[in-house]
């Protein structure tokens, strides 16, 4: 019986634990009229997770490039096929790696800063000092660094894309000799707006959402002490990337399966 008790009060706090981030999610939508009346805010936060993101996001993306370009090519050449590396490498990033390796990053760099900041304001009773001065707090402090993330995600993972594409470019191009233009013109003719690249743009959209979401849910809610934001911490980026790699997995049935 002490284990049936125990897997039940592990259902039911992860029940409430989600009804309490549920609440927490209306909440921050409620506040977000903040973002409109004082725009420096969103364009600080913008900033802070992701201009700073940048560089992780692009250096990544470039090496994702240039690996898929040599994998690619020595897969393809074995069928003769080597001039449909750049659909191959196009196709690759917009549907899947660009989206999803972006949204890991994010939130290995951002999604962790952004609960580390709530949490350590948590733990030093800022949140609770602008509430005494009538400072609603998650209008304040939380929505603009919702918003923020929710927007820089779609734009980094769209410029992880495109690097992607460049690095794959110039080692299929300059050090494999592919033709320029077979590479590009295989990447045109294959790669479809609606299906592909579209189909990229929601999955970023859903993930910049879901991982910006657990983000300042588990700094807001973290336990007011060093061990409590740390564990924090880690339950964001664990959280997150489990729940990018599943939503990844239901898009793509929902998009290119037969479910």
């Amino acid at each position: 019986m002490k284990l049936f008790a125990l897997i039940g009060g592990g259902v039911i706090a992860h029940i409430s634990r989600l009804g309490r981030a549920s609440v927490f999610l209306y909440r921050v939508f409620l506040g977000g009229w903040q973002i409109f009346t004082r725009p420096s805010l969103l364009v600080h936060q913008i900033y802070a997770v992701g201009v700073l993101t940048l560089t992780i996001i692009l250096v990544a993306g470039l090496f994702v490039g240039m690996v898929l370009s040599f994998q690619g090519y020595n897969t393809l050449v074995d069928f003769g096929a080597e001039s449909s590396l750049g659909l191959m490498v196009a196709l690759s990033l917009t549907r899947e790696l660009g989206p999803v390796l972006a949204a890991l990053l994010f939130a290995g760099r951002a999604g962790s800063a952004l609960t580390a900041e709530i949490g350590l304001m948590k733990a030093t009773q800022q949140l609770a000092g602008m509430e005494m001065m009538a400072v609603n707090p998650i209008e304040r402090v939380v929505a603009p660094r919702f918003f923020a993330g929710f927007f820089s995600l779609t734009l980094l993972a769209t410029l992880f894309t495109a690097v992607g594409v460049a690095g794959g470019h110039f080692i299929g191009v300059t050090v494999l000799g592919v033709d320029a233009g077979v590479f590009w013109s295989s990447m045109q003719e294959g790669v479809d707006f609606h299906d592909d690249i579209v189909s990229g743009i929601v999955k970023s959209i859903v993930f910049g959402f879901v991982v910006t979401w657990i983000a300042v849910f588990e700094g807001y809610d973290a336990v007011p002490t060093a061990e409590g934001v740390s564990r924090a911490t880690t339950r964001t980026v664990v959280n997150a990337s489990l729940a990018v790699l599943a939503l990844d997995f239901i898009l793509t049935s929902l998009m290119f399966g037969d479910v």
